[in-house]
């Protein structure tokens, strides 16, 4: 085998992992996502940025505020799901700079003092950010739902405030009765990869 990686990891992490559609009430505890974050804070990012901020829906009242602003196919699901978080790019990201990429501390400035910069880096890399995430809830044990049928701008003025982008929301649960949908189609190896 060319991987390090054990086979069943791999198929923990990839091959048998989909995305779930229902979940079992089995809580996720506060431990469980504390460990999720203390793992995938280590994937990289561009310049060590991190722009990804999580929002944990767990009271009654946010679930009921957030579901009203998911598309009709994901209402149900959301509602249902023992957690749901809000993954969005915090576009500010770039004050903790100094203390996180401090070999080059004046990065700040230099790359990030515009808006609009900020904006581009902060989307790209909190999204790199939330598939790490998405993996690190596959190696707890656990089944991830990400969805991006919502209505961004609802929640954000929601649950969020203008220096927060939505990025998607992700219910987290073990999976329940009929949790996946059949595994579709994935392009070969030679119909991605070009050598030049």
């Amino acid at each position: 085998m060319s991987l390090v990686l054990d086979p069943a990891a791999q198929d923990l992490l990839f091959r048998e992992a989909r995305t779930a559609n229902t979940f079992t009430d089995e809580p996720v505890t506060d431990e469980q996502v504390q460990a999720i974050y203390d793992l995938v804070k280590y994937g990289p990012t561009a310049f060590n940025q991190t722009p990804l901020r999580i929002t944990l829906v767990r009271s009654p009242e946010a679930r009921e505020r957030l579901v009203k602003h998911m598309a009709e196919g994901n209402q149900a699901k959301t509602a249902a799901a023992p957690l749901v978080a809000i993954l969005s790019a915090d576009n500010e990201f770039h004050e903790e700079l100094p203390a996180l990429f401090p070999a080059f501390p004046q990065a700040k400035d230099l790359f990030f003092s515009e808006r609009p910069a900020r904006e581009g880096a902060a989307a790209l890399n909190a999204a790199l950010q939330a598939a790490y995430f998405i993996v690190g809830v596959r190696a707890a044990g656990l089944a991830a739902g990400p969805m991006t049928g919502l209505d961004f701008e609802g929640v954000r003025k929601e649950f969020l405030d203008d220096d927060h982008t939505p990025l998607m929301v992700v219910n987290i649960g073990r999976p329940g009765p009929d949790a996946w949908y059949p595994r579709s189609p994935r392009l070969a190896y030679d119909d991605v990869v070009t050598t030049v």
